[in-house]
């Protein structure tokens, strides 16, 4: 009688610690990504106006690129959860070798395309005539290092299968030091201008590829999982990430409807919703991290055919993921008058930017329980059933979000749309997830 009102605690405990043990490490993973970027920027951003124009145009497009291609690492690591859970470590690997072997390939494929059509991209995109040329070296360059770029995307999902983001984050942190060290060598020290800046990030993804292929065959080899390229394994690395992908493009689908629908509002509106979006892609990193613990720890508990401890993890991971929301909304509310200066001085973007951002403050507890369902059911390989809820929510999102400007509305409108949007997102995945369907055990789903 004594030990039963502390078991609860104790199995809470366990969790709280694998949940942190994970989402720590991916978190400072995940920022490091962004922080590419913002270094090629400040670098560039001494060059010139025109270079750093060109540098924005070309860093969307590759971004997009790569970023339409996220499912190798959420269906990875699902894929590889689900047979570490099933004890069969040999199988694992080899499950994620398909996927790396998968982005080998998508990557092959993008700069084969992406290289002659550069300088149609960049246009079609609007960049100006002066900055165009800078754009198109920068795009052509840098395309080069696509397929290291998914590589990397796969293995790091092959490493949280494993139940490993230490490695991830050290790796990142790895890659921005170099990719730093090398845009500054190569744009002034050699003289090579933006081209260096792209070779400089290109370096800098191959060897992060690299760094985590030695990890990968290292570990193929310790349990005798096998390197050669399967076909079997590879299509079903690639049927499971078709539904991913449709979820990635309809929810990219609804950013740019957002951005168009502020464009259509006036400048001071775009400009103010560029700094929420912002500040609302931080705190989502936030988010993301405990949903990337959430894939790897239900992929573990349903390849051991433990349904019921599935089941605790969630409930466990969405209480965190609600608390995280409230603390990350208190923090906007609390810090505006510190951060909102470091974005604007401008009294007309900052008395659009203040209603809008306090709708994105009391939404944050929406988002906490949306990420983590969300890596709950991509852990438990429900692909499918993401990409319906996904269509559904931009259906809901688009007409409602288009209205705005017709209505009269004003950025706080727009957001209060977005803010719609993940409500009908967390219906669709609190649906899913009482009614248990998704919980399939076994080594494969």
């Amino acid at each position: 009688m004594t030990q039963a009102p502390t078991a609860p605690k104790a199995l809470r405990r366990r969790h709280d610690r694998e949940i942190v043990a994970l989402a720590v490490p991916a978190f400072g993973a995940l920022v490091a990504e962004p922080l590419f970027v913002m270094v090629d920027s400040a670098i560039v951003g001494h060059l010139g106006t025109h270079q750093l124009a060109g540098l924005g145009v070309a860093a969307a497009l590759l971004m997009t690129a790569v970023s339409v291609f996220v499912f190798l690492a959420y269906a990875t690591t699902a894929a590889v959860a689900r047979r570490v859970g099933a004890g069969d470590l040999a199988a694992a690997v080899r499950q994620g070798m398909d996927g790396i072997w998968l982005a080998l390939f998508l990557g092959t494929v993008v700069v084969a395309v992406t290289l002659p059509t550069a300088p149609w991209l960049v246009q079609a995109f609007g960049a100006s005539d002066t900055a165009a040329p800078y754009a198109t070296t920068y795009l052509r360059i840098s395309s080069l290092g696509i397929p290291a770029m998914l590589i990397v995307l796969a293995a790091t999902g092959v490493l949280r299968g494993l139940q490993d983001t230490r490695t991830p984050l050290y790796v990142a942190v790895g890659g921005f030091t170099a990719n730093a060290a090398l845009n500054a060598g190569l744009v002034y020290g050699a003289g090579l201008g933006i081209a260096g800046s792209a070779w400089g990030t290109v370096i800098a993804q191959v060897c992060m590829a690299a760094a985590y292929l030695i990890v990968v065959v290292r570990g193929a080899r310790r349990h005798g999982a096998s390197l050669r390229p399967d076909a079997v394994g590879i299509r079903a690395s690639a049927q499971a990430g078709v539904p991913l992908l449709v979820r990635t493009l309809s929810l990219r689908a609804v950013l740019l409807i957002a951005t168009a629908v502020a464009a259509r509002l006036g400048d001071i509106e775009i400009a103010a919703h560029q700094i929420v979006l912002a500040l609302w892609s931080l705190m989502a990193f936030a988010l993301d991290a405990i949903a990337i613990a959430g894939q790897a720890i239900i992929g573990r508990y349903l390849g051991a055919d433990d349904a019921e401890g599935a089941r605790q993890a969630c409930r466990r991971m969405v209480q965190w993921g609600i608390a995280t929301g409230v603390v990350l909304g208190i923090l906007v509310v609390v810090a505006r008058p510190l951060f909102i200066p470091l974005f604007t001085s401008d009294s007309a973007v900052h008395d659009t930017l203040l209603p809008a951002l306090l709708v994105v403050a009391v939404s944050q507890p929406i988002a906490g329980v949306v990420f983590v369902l969300d890596g709950v059911l991509m852990g438990a390989g429900d692909g499918r059933y993401l990409a319906g809820a996904m269509l559904v929510t931009l259906a809901v999102f688009a007409p409602v979000a288009l209205l705005v400007p017709m209505v009269g509305g004003g950025l706080t409108a727009l957001w209060w749309a977005m803010t719609l949007m993940m409500t009908v997102r967390m219906l669709t995945l609190w649906l899913r997830m009482r009614s248990g369907r998704w919980i399939v055990t076994g080594a494969t789903r």
